[in-house]
């Protein structure tokens, strides 16, 4: 198998992350946050991540850990171990930093990272973002991109599962 080098240096700890925060700070780099559970990586978070990425020159993505994933989407989930859906989302180009959290919402990491803009799916409103009025309060943006609709990981689990064959 070949090495994977470089990838998984993508994958912060919230120490090594506030570290690189303060390098990418001192290149007055423009720092874009967001976050999921990303268990079954498809077309749509592509989409969506490539998307988020035009908004600034960083992007970190927040992932939701195992036990705080099976709190919000059942005991069943996550299909796939944080640290291989760490290590996808690291692999893609468009990703700058993967960081895990294991509370249910990102509020305490989006409060650390203090990110210029912060990006959430189609699916929310703006009163609904966990974030949004800290980051707005600090003079960030909040920005909403579209869902590519007939992709979500829970449909494609409900085809594996021959549920809507």
């Amino acid at each position: 198998m070949k090495s994977v080098s470089g990838i998984p240096d993508k994958i912060f700890t919230l120490d090594e992350l506030k570290h690189q925060l303060k390098r990418w700070d001192l290149k007055n780099k423009k720092i874009v946050f967001t976050n999921g559970i990303f268990d079954i990586l498809h077309e749509g978070h592509i989409a969506s991540l490539g998307e988020a990425a035009l908004y600034g020159h960083i992007l970190i993505v927040g992932v939701n850990t195992d036990a705080s994933a099976k709190r919000l989407k059942g005991e069943d989930r996550p299909v796939n171990n944080e640290a291989s859906r760490s290590l996808l989302l690291a692999s893609l180009v468009m990703v700058d930093g993967v960081i895990l959290f294991d509370e249910d919402t990102p509020i305490n990491l989006i409060e650390t990272i203090v990110p210029d803009v912060l990006v959430k799916g189609g699916d929310y409103t703006l009163e609904q973002i966990v974030g949004a009025k800290e980051v707005l309060a600090n003079g960030g943006e909040v920005k909403i991109v579209p869902i590519l609709e007939g992709f979500s990981t829970t449909s494609i689990i409900e085809r594996l599962r021959g549920v809507n064959s």
